[in-house]
C-alpha cells in the first residue's frame, strides 16, 4: 500500500502553443497530475508560474489527496499547472493560454474524474474560460467541471473567505480542547491578506482578542486589542492595500511579532517563518498555520518538544478545499445555497477534523501534525482495500 499511495495515479505532460499579437509561438510546458482517486474524482488548484516543475505537482497532487481525506470529503488529490510567467504576458494571451492548456488535459479532467480550481496567479476569471472550453469542445453547459468560479457562473457564496474563515473555525476547536474560553485568549496573526483578514474577523467576532496583524507594511500591535473590522477597512481604502498608516497602534516588526506573548499565533503569510533560527523566540502555545508550511521541519520538532499544540496547515487551511467540494455539489445540482448555510456546513467539517485530529493525538501519542496524516492516510488505504486493485 505505501508503494502504491506514494506514486501518482496518472501524470499528464501537455505542450502549450500561444501564438503572440508579433506572430511569435511560445510554446509552454503544462503538467496535470492524478495522484489519487481511490475515494472519489481528483481535486486540485492550477498553477501558472516559470518555477512550475513535474516534481513540484506530484507534489503538491499528493498533498491534495491528504488535505481531502483529513476534511472527510470524497474526493482525491489533483494538481496541474503551466511552466509561464503570466505577468510578461497580456490578459488576452493568458486567456488563449488558459483555454489551450484546457483543451490538452480535457481527456483527463471532468465533473466525475479530476476538477481543477484557482491556485497561483490563476483566478474566477481562469476558471471561467475553463468552463467555456469545456462547453465549447463538449457541447455541454459544464460549470461543474471546475470550482472557484465566478458567481454568475455557479460558483458559490462564501468561496473567497473560506480558508480564513476554516482556519478561525479550528483554532476555535484547538482553544475548546485546551480548556481556554475565546474572551481570555490573545491571538496575533501574521498576514492580513485574505487568509489572515478573515481569520482574524472571525477569532474577534468570537470573543478572541486581536493584538497584533501584520502584512509587507510591517506589524501593528495594540495590547488591548484591534478594532479588525476597522483595519479590513483601512486596507480596503489604502491605496495598496496595505496596514500601512493604521491609527492607535504601535509599529513591530514580523519578527516581533512572531516573538508576542501571546496565547494563539496564526502564521498565515509566506512559508518557512518560523525555523531553526527564532524558534526559541516563539511564546505562543497554540499555533494555527494559516498559510502552507509556514514552519520548518526542525522548528516544527522543537516547538512539539516544548510542547506547543500545532493545528497543521494540511487541517488548518483546508477551508477553501471544502467549499470547492461545496461548490461542486451545488454545480451538480443546480441548487445554491445562502452564505449562512454554507458558514453553518464549513464550520461543522472543519470542527469535526479538528476534533477527529486531536483526539488521534492522545490515541497515539502524537503531535497534531502527525494524526492528520495518519487519519488521512488510514482513510485513503480503507477505501483502496475495500476497493481491491484492478483487474
Amino acid at each position: 500500500m505505501h508503494k502504491f499511495l506514494s506514486t501518482p495515479e496518472r501524470t499528464l505532460i501537455v505542450s502549450v502553443p500561444v501564438m503572440l499579437e508579433d506572430g511569435q509561438l511560445e510554446v509552454y510546458t503544462g503538467y496535470r497530475v492524478q495522484h489519487s482517486t481511490g475515494r472519489g474524482p481528483g481535486k486540485g488548484g492550477i498553477r501558472f508560474h516559470p518555477g512550475v516543475t513535474l516534481e513540484e505537482v506530484e507534489g503538491l497532487a499528493m498533498l491534495m489527496t491528504w488535505k481531502c481525506a483529513v476534511t472527510d470529503l470524497p474526493l482525491g488529490g489533483a494538481k496541474g499547472g503551466v511552466a509561464v510567467d503570466p505577468h510578461r504576458l497580456t490578459r488576452r494571451q493568458v486567456e488563449r493560454l488558459t483555454k489551450r492548456y484546457t483543451a490538452a488535459i480535457l481527456p483527463i479532467i471532468g465533473p466525475e474524474r479530476d476538477i481543477p480550481a484557482p491556485d497561483v496567479n490563476t483566478d474566477e476569471s481562469t476558471m471561467a474560460w475553463i468552463v467555456d472550453t469545456v462547453t465549447m469542445m463538449t457541447g455541454q453547459h459544464s460549470p461543474e467541471v471546475v470550482t472557484g468560479k465566478p458567481i454568475e457562473l455557479g460558483g458559490s457564496r462564501g468561496r473567497t473567505e473560506a480558508t480564513g474563515r476554516g482556519v478561525a473555525f479550528v483554532t476555535l476547536e484547538a482553544l475548546k480542547r485546551a480548556g481556554r474560553l475565546p474572551e481570555n485568549t490573545r491571538v496575533a496573526v501574521q498576514g492580513f491578506g485574505n487568509v489572515g483578514s478573515v481569520t482574524a474577523k472571525g477569532l474577534a467576532e468570537a470573543g478572541c482578542k486581536i493584538v497584533a496583524v501584520s502584512d509587507v507594511s510591517g506589524g501593528y500591535a495594540a495590547p488591548y486589542g484591534i478594532d479588525i473590522p476597522g483595519a479590513i477597512e483601512h486596507v480596503r481604502r489604502h491605496p495598496k492595500r496595505l496596514l500601512e498608516g493604521l491609527p492607535g497602534l504601535s509599529k513591530i516588526s514580523n519578527a516581533e511579532l512572531i516573538a508576542m506573548d501571546v496565547d494563539v499565533l496564526v502564521p498565515a503569510a509566506l512559508e518557512g517563518q518560523i525555523t531553526s533560527a527564532n524558534v526559541h523566540e516563539v511564546r505562543a502555545k497554540i499555533i494555527v498555520e494559516g498559510a502552507n508550511g509556514p514552519i520548518t521541519a526542525d522548528a516544527d520538532r522543537k516547538l512539539a518538544d516544548r510542547g506547543v499544540v500545532i493545528m497543521p496547515d494540511i487541517l488548518a487551511n483546508a477551508g477553501g478545499v471544502v467549499v470547492s467540494y461545496f461548490e461542486w455539489v451545488q454545480s451538480r445540482a443546480q441548487f445554491y445555497w445562502e452564505l449562512d448555510e454554507v458558514e453553518r456546513r464549513l464550520e461543522i467539517y472543519m470542527r469535526r477534523a479538528s476534533d477527529l485530529v486531536l483526539a488521534k493525538t492522545k490515541v497515539y501519542d502524537c503531535t497534531p501534525r502527525e494524526a492528520a496524516f495518519i487519519v488521512a492516510v488510514e482513510r485513503v488505504a480503507s477505501a483502496i482495500e475495500k476497493r481491491g486493485i484492478f483487474p
